[in-house]
């Protein structure tokens, strides 16, 4: 089969190929490549692998990987009671059907479903990471279940026919298959775990090897709510391509679920901030790490991608200093509102906790209060000022002063990204413009 395989697409190896003359270039099964170009031969590729080694590659040894989308679940409505839910499906047509979260089992879901002019509501386990109703089937995710008993009722009072759409909000799933038939998945026993580096609110975050590359791995507890938000980052991840964003390997799904990302060995750019301080850290570092940043958020920006939270914990350093901007658990599509949510208060834009409206403008205000972080060495923004008055504060024209021997242009940057009208405030493409200029005349 012919492939039409573009210059910069990744590609996986299922194979191994030895290699069979100095044009080509050798590759094990799992390895990763990126096409360079076509060849005259539909059936031979120019390809790099991560040595930056280039040479020729046979199509049909390799899968392209492909982004991994999310799928729509009009019919999740979330944390609502039963008696809520009730009220939203009359008049109790048959058929007629919704999903909440189940108020007496965190974690687990509950089905409503119309019947007889009754609602009948059916506890959805999550049980050895499967979704199931009667313990007889499972499923992967919400939408496999949705599908299988709109096909047949299988023991349920009806079948499912007609969806009660939760308005205003655009939630989504990601089935693990997407990312097997993407070419993501690393078979667990070619990834060697190391020592911990870190802990998150879903799991732990290990040092790790594959195939001769140093990584992170950050697994998930089991939990089957936060497993759709840890899929969804690493769904986000699959379609991003930049050299200041933690690029995505692959993902573990035997055993438990793993993200496995390239490693950032300075660790986060706060963490690296407040231990380096003064004595150690440029001016040349500074502009750096806030350039960038910017140019991360500006490719994120020309895809209409909101980051949502943006701060300097969440920006990691590499072993030649270079900044990149990681954890898009959060990450969704421009005007993008979720309900339910917590955001941090002192780094989020007055609209977005006001009226739970998320776009680039609101990552820029994010991005004013990550240079104050740059320039401050790491200190919390709003020093003195109690986290329940910061909004009070902000909204009443409250902007933070200029850190320490913080440049005037930089400050200038702080100010205009803090306007409290979203449309005034700068795009990520101005500013790196205004950030490459002042990187070229910082020593």
């Amino acid at each position: 089969m012919e492939q039409n395989w573009q210059a910069g697409s990744e590609v996986i190896a299922n194979y191994d190929f030895p290699g069979r003359s100095q044009e080509d270039l050798p590759f094990a099964k799992g390895d990763i490549l990126v096409i360079v170009r076509p060849t005259t031969d539909p059936y031979w590729f120019m390809a790099r692998n991560r040595n930056r080694k280039e040479g020729m590659i046979p199509a049909n040894y390799v899968q392209e990987r492909t982004v991994v989308q999310l799928q729509a679940m009009p019919w999740f409505h979330g944390k609502i009671k039963r008696e809520e839910a009730e009220n939203l499906l009359k008049p109790y047509q048959d058929g007629l059907f919704l999903i909440r979260e189940s108020g007496n089992y965190p974690g687990d879901y509950t089905l409503c479903v119309c019947h007889q002019n009754k609602v009948e509501h059916y506890h959805i386990l999550y049980k050895e990471n499967r979704l199931t109703i009667d313990d007889e089937s499972y499923f992967r995710n919400l939408t496999e279940l949705v599908e299988h008993y709109t096909k047949d009722a299988d023991g349920l009072c009806t079948n499912l026919v007609d969806p009660i759409k939760k308005a205003g909000t655009s939630f989504g799933t990601v089935s693990v298959q997407d990312f097997q038939s993407g070419g993501w998945v690393i078979p667990p026993g070619e990834l060697k775990r190391m020592e911990t580096i870190g802990r998150g609110a879903f799991g732990e975050v290990f040092k790790g090897m594959y195939k001769g590359q140093v990584v992170a791995v950050k697994q998930l507890k089991d939990n089957n709510r936060a497993e759709q938000t840890f899929l969804t980052e690493a769904s986000v991840m699959t379609s991003l391509r930049h050299p200041n964003l933690v690029q995505l390997i692959g993902v573990t799904l035997e055993g438990g679920i793993c993200l496995v990302t390239e490693f950032m060995a300075r660790g986060s750019l706060v963490e690296y901030l407040r231990s380096r301080g003064r004595s150690v850290i440029t001016k040349k570092d500074q502009i750096n790490f806030a350039t960038d940043t910017c140019s991360a958020m500006d490719y994120l920006e020309s895809k209409n991608l909101v980051h949502r939270d943006l701060a300097a914990r969440n920006v990691l350093v590499n072993d030649n200093g270079m900044s990149k901007v990681s954890d898009f658990g959060l990450a969704k599509h421009d005007n993008f509102s979720q309900e339910g949510v917590k955001f941090p208060i002192k780094w989020t834009a007055p609209e977005a906790l006001r009226e739970n409206k998320f776009t680039s403008k609101s990552d820029m205000w994010s991005f004013g209060i990550l240079l104050w972080e740059i320039y401050s060495f790491g200190r919390v923004p709003y020093p003195r000022i109690p986290l329940a008055d910061v909004v009070m504060h902000v909204e009443k024209g409250y902007r933070m002063e200029a850190p320490e021997g913080c440049p005037p242009d930089i400050y200038s940057i702080m100010k205009d990204s803090w306007d409290i009208d979203p449309l005034k405030r700068p795009t990520f493409n101005t500013v790196i413009a205004t950030l490459n200029n002042l990187r070229s005349l910082t020593v």
